[in-house]
């Protein structure tokens, strides 16, 4: 890759992990490009995140609020792009019909686009007509970035044949450590379970629930449960919680900052994420990067490369309260196991880490060039 390349990448909202990833890439190019984040829209309609800016990239918001037809907000993007002169454009969401117009329009202006995507065949029941209508919304895309292998392969499966490079759900693991030091590290004993998600059907949160109940039924239950997130389940939760006497044992805390995030995985025991689908579940990479063990199941996609069961965390399928309930105690009951996890966890950061994202984003960005210039001197 030579000259100058001005490179951007395009969210609906930008939230800190956005911002971690622009950051890396500006930080790998240097002086030899400019990085440029926009995000569509000035909030998240799911998430309730402070509004993030990086240190190393400028970032540009299109609306202030939603409800734009799809041909204004197509229009404003590719405006954005082309006044910044970015040759190189990372696009997400790309069956939504303002991104997939903006991709049409950006390849006829010659520019290079990529996908960003970390959707898996087994998320949810495919159905063919659909899958065909999305081999179609990627034929604009010059290469691809994924976040676990079968993200990979499901991008495949639709027929994409252009380079695809792993490492698209990455953290700013220093930024997850620098936070976390502020506060002390507890010993085995303080330590809680955690559970960050949106309370919602799909992340399962009820078995997990199930599972402390059956712990205490047991008299295995020593240690609280702190549930991180907010959603439209949490009601029904905080019943089921009342109806299994576990008001001293599980604790709501709502959704939190980054920090506190950082602040609560720092003083955790592992991670829980029994998810029914989950594309790939960012908790784990920031756990990770603390050395916190993860207990998750085969829905997650950060499983794929972040976790092996019995090295760093245990597998578990979604519905199986009672192995969720085992390997729970197994890991609060045996400080030895623990430890030997949590230091299992450190082989694995380099693949959550955003050196790995900027690594993967600058390898497309180079091979399309290379292409380029094939082309070129073979006319």
């Amino acid at each position: 890759m030579t000259g100058s390349v001005n490179v951007a990448f395009v969210w609906d909202n930008f939230g800190p992990l956005h911002a971690d990833r622009c950051d890396a890439v500006a930080r790998a190019l240097g002086d030899r490009g400019v990085v440029v984040g926009i995000e569509l829209f000035a909030r998240s309609e799911t998430y309730g995140w402070i509004p993030a800016a990086g240190a190393l990239f400028e970032k540009v918001t299109l609306f202030e609020r939603r409800g734009v037809s799809a041909w204004r907000v197509a229009g404003a993007l590719v405006g954005a792009i082309r006044r910044r002169d970015c040759r190189h454009v990372f696009l997400c969401h790309y069956h939504q019909p303002y991104v997939a117009i903006s991709a049409l329009l950006l390849r006829v202006l010659g520019k290079r686009l990529y996908f960003l995507g970390d959707s898996k065949f087994d998320d949810y029941p495919r159905r063919l007509w659909r899958e065909v209508l999305k081999s179609i919304y990627l034929w604009p895309y010059h290469g691809a970035m994924s976040g676990s292998p079968r993200s990979r392969d499901y991008l495949r499966f639709l027929g994409f044949r252009a380079p695809i490079t792993p490492g698209y759900d990455t953290v700013d693991t220093a930024r997850i450590r620098k936070q976390a030091g502020l506060f002390a590290a507890p010993q085995f004993a303080e330590r809680h379970f955690v559970h960050i998600a949106r309370l919602v059907p799909k992340k399962n949160t009820m078995v997990l629930i199930e599972a402390m109940g059956l712990l205490q039924r047991s008299g295995r239950l020593s240690r609280i449960l702190r549930i991180l997130g907010d959603g439209p389940e949490g009601e029904a939760l905080r019943c089921r919680v009342r109806d299994l006497g576990l008001e001293e044992w599980v604790r709501f805390d709502g959704f939190v900052q980054t920090a506190a995030v950082s602040a609560t995985l720092s003083r955790s025991l592992c991670i829980i994420l029994p998810s029914i689908e989950e594309q790939f579940g960012q908790v784990v990479a920031e756990a990770l990067a603390l050395g916190v063990p993860a207990i998750v199941s085969p829905a997650v996609g950060a499983r794929d490369e972040l976790v092996r069961s019995g090295v760093n965390g245990f597998v578990v399928e979604p519905d199986n309260a009672e192995g969720l309930a085992y390997f729970m105690h197994l890991l609060s009951s045996d400080q030895e196991l623990w430890a030997s996890m949590s230091a299992g966890t450190e082989r694995y950061r380099d693949f959550a880490g955003t050196a790995r994202f900027s690594a993967s984003a600058l390898a497309l960005i180079g091979h399309t060039e290379s292409a380029g210039k094939a082309r070129g001197a073979s006319r």
